[in-house]
């Protein structure tokens, strides 16, 4: 029997596999975004989703719409939060932390045994040191013990090529083994060594095996394309080709289509573009469109989410690749990220890399839940039985159609009366906000 884990904030999911591959049975996903919640379904069959906030949720909602019974052994996700400003006030009770509170309260309903809260580094430095503060004292109040000091995780320590610091806090309700930070498991590619341990994949060996998207036409209207031979894979790339069976870890096998290269739309650039992304030194920073150049012996910089459509639906300044002169696509960001190519993204270039930017990478996920697995004193098992991927047509939904399919409202949309420029509702607009955020 598997421990149950609960997905709070879910969107694509990289949380979700993390704890599905460190052997949790992950039950519910709850996320606002439509078009989160069809890409978590297609790569989650099983789980169910829930399209909703967490504001009109309660413990026992979740139990009802997933069916969960029995114990829920563990809540993981990573609210937004943005109130740091109301001097002489309680942070958590600005309105627009209530989110973090609800993160709290669902905890506490589902009675949960443990909770992984992941956010921003930004929180741990200057006056933001108050939320965190109020935070614990809260999850206290509410019957939990915080492992402090807490820690800030950086990917490149558990086998990932990028350079991405997210705070993790971990916590043990009382009387139950409180859970240690997991062990760092390698140093950066191109640093030095620290700690004997191995140094970590680099740029290169996340995508030096990847077909050049550039070569094929069908990627300018289509995000995928049937192609053999690839390259000679690295290690890493063959754990996210999934070409031994330990690279499933503790999760489900799935059944899926080695020779499809997925998620791989191209982006046309200019001439003089692919000029300036040529003469860049890798490692350097272009400075007309301000991309980092990856460094073929280094790793990435830190994948970000693009703008949320309220702030005028900017792509992610997804890096250019170390050795063509274009940017990098869906698929190459998901390799830097360290999602096995098996996990599918929206098709457009927008949806996909916020969905990639906004997550946590898999690796760093499984490190973490594999402390909590450790604290419950379980030992995982492989699962034999490979699990199919849902309908494809979940990921080429629009957000009209994605809120039809999960039945929830369409945002309406408006425009601007002194530009004209097109708005979103309230309701679209929290939901781009919480997805980006």
């Amino acid at each position: 029997m598997r421990p149950v884990a609960v997905d709070l904030f879910a969107g694509a999911g990289g949380m979700s596999l993390g704890f599905e591959q460190a052997g949790f049975d992950v039950r519910a996903a709850v996320e606002i975004d439509p078009i989160h919640c069809c890409v978590h379904h297609f790569n989650f069959p099983r789980c169910a989703v829930i399209p909703r906030s967490v504001k009109e949720l309660g413990g026992q909602d979740i139990r009802r719409i997933a069916g969960i019974a029995g114990k829920v052994h563990v809540v993981c996700g990573g609210a937004p939060c943005q109130g740091f400003s109301m001097i002489g006030k309680r942070v958590l009770d600005d309105p627009r932390n209530s989110l973090v509170m609800d993160y709290v309260r669902i905890v506490s309903e589902l009675e949960a045994d443990y909770f992984v809260f992941e956010n921003v580094k930004g929180l741990t430095v200057g006056h933001h040191r108050k939320f965190l503060e109020e935070l614990i004292g809260e999850f206290e109040l509410r019957g939990y013990e915080v492992r402090l000091p807490w820690l800030v995780l950086n990917a490149v320590a558990y086998g990932v090529p990028q350079d991405r610091k997210r705070l993790f806090l971990l916590g043990a309700r009382r009387g139950r083994k409180l859970p240690a930070y997991p062990a760092y498991l390698t140093t950066r590619a191109g640093g030095a060594p620290e700690l004997g341990l191995p140094s970590g994949p680099s740029c290169k060996e996340a995508l030096g095996d990847l077909p050049d998207a550039a070569a094929f036409q069908a990627l300018l209207s289509a995000d995928e394309v049937r192609t053999s031979p690839w390259g000679k894979p690295s290690g890493y790339a063959r754990e996210l080709r999934c070409l031994e069976p330990s690279a499933w870890h503790f999760g489900h096998p799935r059944l899926w289509d080695p020779e499809l290269l997925t998620s791989s739309a191209r982006s046309e650039h200019t001439d003089i573009s692919q000029e300036r992304f040529a003469a860049t030194r890798p490692g350097e920073v272009e400075p007309i469109s301000r991309f980092f150049k990856l460094p073929p012996s280094g790793v990435s910089n830190t994948l970000r989410a693009g703008t949320d459509a309220a702030r005028g639906a900017f792509t992610s300044p997804r890096p250019i690749h170390y050795k063509y002169p274009r940017c990098v696509t869906v698929r190459e960001m998901a390799r830097l990220h360290g999602f096995p190519d098996w996990f599918r993204f929206h098709v457009t270039k927008w949806h996909g890399a916020r969905q990639i930017g906004n997550s946590v990478p898999p690796p760093l996920a499984r490190a973490v839940a594999g402390s909590i697995i450790r604290a419950i004193g379980i030992t995982p098992n492989q699962v034999a039985k490979p699990l199919p991927l849902g309908d494809p047509a979940l990921l080429r939904m629009e957000m009209s159609q994605a809120s039809a399919y999960w039945g929830v409202a369409c945002p309406i949309q408006t425009r601007d009366r002194k530009s004209g420029a097109r708005k979103r509702s309230q309701s679209e607009t929290e939901a781009c906000r919480l997805a980006a955020a």
